[in-house]
């Protein structure tokens, strides 16, 4: 007997009254060089880095995200979604595009003070990156319609000011060396989310902002700060 009926979280499949149920969403930061830049880091290529934030964080499009408390300076970053769909560990870089079940448009809302804060006292960003209504997320495109993007313009706009826009063909590690070296810390399942990091251009919300975002091919996503 369940003490709790608690929901799946779960994502829109386009085209389609199926869900995809969310089981972990992992994170890459630091992926696109003028973000690295931007946040004045050093741009040699090292192994990519990652966190986590819980599944039940996901805010649909079209949705609101209620401006959390314990922070003074919200920002946004646009993400390309990966959505993988066949368990593996240590993917090899060639067999990665086996697991992808399809993509999605992502933000991944942060808490800037913290997260700074965090850094220089040498503790985790929980509190910065995994809180609630923090991975708005489109619907996602299945690669049976898609195929794998790799040349795509990803943006982002605030009350309809673009503020960022780049392409993915920018990311450090793209999707099959990302898919692989996570692979290697820990076993991919169907469910799982990876958010593939952020250009340059992040900045800061208010309550009222609307954000806009997008990759060609791929989707769009709309979210409201409430």
């Amino acid at each position: 007997m369940h003490l709790f009926d608690l929901p799946q979280p779960s994502v829109p499949v386009v085209d389609s009254s199926s869900l995809f149920p969310v089981r972990r969403i992992y994170c890459i930061g630091r992926n696109y060089g003028k973000h690295v830049e931007e946040m004045g880091y050093d741009l040699n290529r090292s192994r990519p880095f990652y966190f986590s934030k819980p599944a039940d964080a996901i805010v649909l499009s079209k949705g609101t995200v209620n401006y959390p408390p314990q922070t003074e300076e919200l920002h946004y970053e646009m993400e390309l979604v990966v959505a993988i769909g066949k368990a593996g560990r240590d993917i090899a870089v060639g067999k990665s595009y086996d697991h992808v079940f399809g993509y999605a448009a992502g933000i991944d809302m942060t808490r800037r003070d913290l997260q700074h804060g965090a850094k220089k006292t040498g503790q985790p960003w929980e509190m910065a990156k995994g809180f609630d209504q923090s991975a708005p997320i489109s619907s996602i495109h299945p690669v049976s319609e898609i195929g794998h993007p790799s040349d795509a313009r990803i943006w982002l706009s605030v009350n309809g000011e673009i503020r960022q826009d780049a392409n993915i063909n920018e990311l450090i590690w793209n999707v099959p060396q990302s898919i692989a070296e996570l692979s290697s810390f820990v076993q991919l399942r169907p469910g799982d989310l990876i958010y593939t990091g952020t250009p340059s251009g992040v900045g800061k919300v208010d309550k009222g902002d609307k954000l806009t975002g997008g990759i060609d091919g791929i989707g769009t996503i709309e979210v409201t700060i409430k």
